[in-house]
Parts: C-alpha cells; structure tokens; sequence
C-alpha cells in the first residue's frame, strides 16, 4: 500500500507512482505538441527560473475534452487537494518528447530517466484542507542534487485564469525550522496547527512569515510551466469559489513529473 512519505527535508510527496498507466488504451486522439511554441523564461531566486511555454498544444480542445472523460478519483497516499486519474504511458512518452526538445536544457537536464503523469482537478474547500495543504510544498528532494534533478510540470486546461496559477516560494526561516513547520503540517490537526503557528486554514496565495514569493506565473489555457520541483510552489488559488468537480468547469490540468541527469559541471 502507498502511503504518504518524507523525504530528507521533511516534505510530503506529491507525485506517487501512478499505477496502471500502461493498461489504459491510448488516447484517442493523441496529443499533437506545436513544434514551434512560444518559449519564456520566468526568474525566481538563486539561479532558479520557471519555463513557460505558451501554444504547448496544435490540439488543445480534444486533449481537454479526453482529460475531462477520465475516472477522476481522491488520490491515495498523497495530499492532493483534488482529483487525479492517470495519464497513460503514449501521452506520457510525447510529454517527454516535448520537455526534451524546448525545456530540458533551460532546467539544466540531459536525460530523462523516469516520467510520471495524471489528470488532475483542484477541489477541495478551503475549509476543508488539511493544515499540509496550507502550505507551499516541494515534490521531492534529491539526495544528490547535483547529479539528479526531479522536475514538475503543470499543462493549464482550463480558460479562466481566475481558477489559478503557480507561485514559487523559498523559506524566509532556518532549514531546521521549515522542516518542523512541515512536519507538523502533517501531524497536527487544524486548530492546534493554528495555535502553533498562525495560520489559517485555506490556500497559499501569497508570502507569509514562513516563505516568501519569488516567481508567480499566470495561467493560461494551453499553457504548460515546468520547474525544478525541490523548489517549494503552490496553486495560486485566489477565488477557491470558483472551484468545481465538473472537470468542463474547473482548475483542470495534467501534472508530470521527470527524474532526470543533470548536465556535468
């Protein structure tokens, strides 16, 4: 059974193995990526950047038309405030294709090893989330970061940009202290996580006196935004009304993520 892990630094991850990907029949009809998108950079801190590629899709409507057709269902093992369902492994091979030929490089990457992806839907009230969920978070932590990148992306499949973006964070406290903070973002409840630490129940949409905001990207339908994703980031879900469990209607998008080499320094 999968179950919710911690890696060095005390993160939850966000990004479990999807099972079963290789039993779901390929999508009809397959994804076409532009060869010829449009390519920006986003700055954030230390070095770090956000790559947005605008146009990522010459069919976006019949990929979000399939996105919406997927069994949604609570993720199991992860705190994803939503649904997810798993993509399966033709689309997941030309999302690879995609990230090595315009991203890859600017993440300082040489070669995928390992790709996972979902559907995912954004759900949950804001008074409904665990204290976890509050919080900026990282996917997962290298052990050797210098030779091991595991990055993120966010393929936006809704028209409203009112249902959110992606902001990147960094600690403002000690790494002793953010790794408690997430500890017990995990391990108490809502009113004595409150107690402890000031803050309220709902999400993370700006800086507070735990992290600040480096980096905020809009989003935009047919948008896709990679990342390195030991970096701490969250939806920027500002108008949670909004949300819905009609994927036709809510903050839909499809989530991969890359284990890959970085380039040798």
């Amino acid at each position: 059974m999968l179950r919710l892990t911690h890696e060095r630094t005390g993160s939850a991850r966000y990004h479990p193995p999807m099972p079963s990907a290789e039993s779901f029949p390929p999508i009809p009809p397959a994804p076409r990526f532009n060869p010829r998108p449009r390519v920006t950079l986003t700055p954030a801190h230390e070095g770090a950047v956000c790559v947005v590629v605008d146009d990522v899709l010459l069919n976006p409507q019949e990929i979000r038309d399939w996105a919406c057709r997927q069994p949604l269902a609570p993720p199991k093992g992860y705190p994803y405030p939503g649904l997810v369902a798993p993509v399966p492994a033709p689309f997941s091979r030309l999302l690879e294709e995609n990230f090595n030929h315009h991203v890859r490089g600017h993440l300082d990457a040489r070669r995928t090893l390992e790709l996972t992806a979902r559907v995912s839907l954004v759900t949950t009230p804001p008074q409904e989330l665990r204290p976890v969920q509050w919080l900026c978070h990282r996917d997962r932590i290298a052990a050797n970061p210098r030779e091991v990148l595991f990055a993120a992306s966010v393929l936006y499949l809704f028209d409203d940009p009112r249902l959110g973006g992606t902001s990147l964070y960094r600690p403002r406290r000690s790494a002793l202290e953010t790794d408690q903070l997430l500890a017990d973002s995990q391990s108490l409840g809502a009113a004595d996580f409150t107690k402890r630490y000031g803050l309220q129940p709902g999400y993370m949409t700006e800086g507070n006196d735990w992290f600040e905001r480096t980096a905020r990207v809009e989003a935009a339908f047919n948008r896709a935004i990679y990342y390195d994703g030991s970096i701490f980031h969250s939806a920027d879900v500002h108008d949670p009304a909004r949300l819905s469990t009609q994927p036709q209607e809510g903050r839909l998008s499809i989530n991969g993520f890359f284990t890959c080499r970085r380039n040798a320094h």
